[in-house]
C-alpha cells in the first residue's frame, strides 16, 4: 500500500461527505466514473457562526443529490444564499438551474449562459456572504470559463477540475488551451507561495493537504507529456489518435478519448511555438 503522504499533494484518502476544513463541507454526488473519479464534490462553504452558506458546483441534475446538499446545510443551521460554478461541464453545472429553484438562489458563473441573475464572476471579484470571503481566481485551460475560489480564512483553494484530488485533468480542446492552463497553474503556484494556500478542495477526488506540491506535480507532468508528444511527432506519429496510442499506451483505453483532447491541445501549443 502506498502512503498517501508520499503521493502528489498528500491526498487524505477516501472521498467522503462531510467537513473538510473549518468552513468547507463536501457532499459527494452519486456520479462516479473514470472521468469523474468518485463523483462530483459539491462544496458548502460558510463562516462557522453564520446562518448563510454558499454552494459551489451543485453537480449533475440528480434530485436526490440536490436535496442532500440542502439537507446538509439545514442540519448545520444554515440557509443556502448563493450558488457559484467553477465551470460549465454538466457534472458540475447541470443541476444548477434546478438547485436554484429549490433554494431560491442566484447562480453566478463566468459564462453568461450559465448565470441565473444579473451578476456574473470575473477576475478580482470578492464574493462575501454572511462574513465569508471567497476570492475569484481565473484559471482557464481545462475550459475557457474555468475559475477557482480562494478561501483565505482556511488557506484553501476550491479548484473545480483545474486540479483534481487524484490523477491529472484534461485540457478540453478546443475550448481548453494548454498555454492558458500552464499560466493558470503558475497562478495557483503563486497563491501557494505568496498567499499561504496549502489545501486543495477539488471538484473530484480527495482533499489535498499540500497544494504547492500538487501544483508543482501538475506543472512537471505537463512538461513531461509535452516533451513526449513532441518526440512522438518527430518519430512520425502525426495524427492525434496516433500520438495517443503511442504516448498513452499504458493508460486505460477508456480514457483515450479524453487524452486525445489534451493531445490536440498539446499539438496546437507546439505548433504555435514553432516546435513542430
Amino acid at each position: 500500500m502506498t502512503d498517501a503522504g508520499t503521493l502528489p499533494g498528500q491526498p487524505r484518502g477516501a472521498v467522503v461527505t462531510g467537513p473538510a476544513t473549518e468552513r468547507a463541507v463536501n457532499v459527494l454526488a452519486p456520479n462516479p466514473s473514470a472521468m469523474t473519479l468518485d463523483g462530483t464534490n459539491t462544496w458548502i462553504v460558510s463562516e462557522p457562526d453564520s446562518d448563510l452558506a454558499v454552494v459551489i458546483d451543485p453537480g449533475p441534475l440528480d434530485e436526490g443529490h440536490l436535496r442532500a446538499v440542502v439537507d446538509m446545510a439545514e442540519k448545520a443551521g444554515k440557509r443556502i444564499a448563493l450558488t457559484l460554478l467553477t465551470h460549465g461541464h454538466p457534472d458540475h453545472a447541470e443541476g444548477a438551474g434546478r438547485f436554484a429553484e429549490i433554494t431560491g438562489t442566484r447562480v453566478r458563473a463566468l459564462d453568461p449562459a450559465l448565470r441565473l441573475g444579473d451578476e456574473g464572476l470575473a477576475a478580482g471579484d470578492v464574493v462575501t456572504v454572511g462574513g465569508l470571503e471567497l476570492r475569484v481566481v481565473p484559471t482557464p485551460g481545462h475550459t475557457a470559463d474555468s475559475l477557482c475560489f480562494h478561501l483565505p480564512a482556511d488557506r484553501a483553494i476550491l479548484t473545480g477540475d483545474t486540479v483534481l484530488g487524484r490523477g491529472t485533468t484534461v485540457v478540453a480542446h478546443p475550448d481548453g488551451r494548454l498555454g492558458d492552463y500552464l499560466d493558470s497553474l503558475r497562478r495557483l503556484r503563486s497563491l501557494t507561495v505568496d498567499d499561504g494556500v496549502h489545501t486543495v478542495l477539488p471538484g473530484h477526488g480527495p482533499v489535498l493537504d499540500d497544494a504547492q506540491g500538487a501544483v508543482e506535480y501538475y506543472l512537471a507532468h505537463r512538461a513531461h507529456r509535452l516533451a513526449q508528444v513532441e518526440t512522438a511527432v518527430e518519430d512520425g506519429y502525426r495524427t492525434p489518435a496516433e500520438v495517443v496510442a503511442h504516448v498513452y499506451a499504458g493508460v486505460d483505453r477508456s480514457l483515450w478519448p479524453a487524452a486525445e483532447l489534451s493531445v490536440r491541445a498539446q499539438l496546437e501549443y507546439l505548433e504555435e511555438h514553432g516546435l513542430i
